[in-house]
């Protein structure tokens, strides 16, 4: 049997719309995950003990638990507990959760990379704890972190094709459908590599763009 891409040609228009749910999901996904990472590594940062230590089991638990058996546990959970969210949703706030985890992790390391003259400066000008926080040690973490971060934000990516798990007919779901339909596996999963491929390769292109602006700035602002 030799490769012949046409057969795709009449499953084009669906496996699109694949794409674009994949497109959507990922990108709500690496929003989400990136707030959730903040948030959980200021809680990791704060001078509370116990905050430190409900953020620590946060990251332990999801970071040590197979992606798939965290989205069937809020897939086919909720509902016993009376929730119903769309498979959309729940993908959404899984790979959130889950992405949020190693964020975490990632930005707690450039919280805690920031000298400590910087932040004792700030104190003495008076500004509030907040302040501080808001407007100096996040940006400054989210510079250094951002390299790191398109690791985590590429694998959420890749882990997104397990949605097709809980009948979400994003890209990889798509794809099976269509290889079932036309019974050319080869050919359809070929397409599929090559667009996995294209859209960690625009997300590490954006990554680099951002991390190049953010130095720029950063250099141009010390002059």
């Amino acid at each position: 049997m030799r490769f012949d891409p046409s057969v795709l040609v009449p499953h084009l228009g669906f496996l699109a719309k694949g794409a674009v749910l994949t497109v959507e999901a990922c990108a709500l996904a690496l929003l989400g995950s990136l707030i959730t990472g903040a948030l959980v590594a200021i809680a990791r940062t704060s001078a509370l003990a116990s905050l430190r230590r409900t953020a620590s089991i946060y990251v332990d638990l999801f970071r040590n638990i197979p992606f798939i058996v965290q989205l069937f546990f809020f897939y086919y959970g909720l509902p016993e507990l009376g929730l119903y969210p769309s498979a959309f949703f729940t993908g959404v706030i899984s790979l959130s959760i889950a992405g949020g985890a190693f964020a975490s992790d990632v930005i707690r390391s450039g919280i805690l990379a920031i000298e400590p003259g910087i932040v004792e400066a700030a104190e003495v000008s008076g500004l509030s704890r907040r302040t501080i926080l808001r407007r100096i040690v996040l940006p400054i973490a989210l510079r250094t972190s951002i390299r790191p971060l398109g690791s985590v934000f590429i694998n959420l990516v890749l882990t997104s094709s397990i949605l097709s798990t809980i009948t979400l007919n994003e890209l990889t779901g798509s794809a099976k459908i269509v290889a079932a339909d036309t019974f050319r596996p080869f050919e359809v999963y070929a397409v599929l590599l090559i667009a996995y491929a294209s859209l960690t390769y625009l997300v590490s292109l954006a990554i680099a763009r951002l991390h190049h602006r953010l130095n720029r700035d950063m250099a141009e602002a010390r002059l």
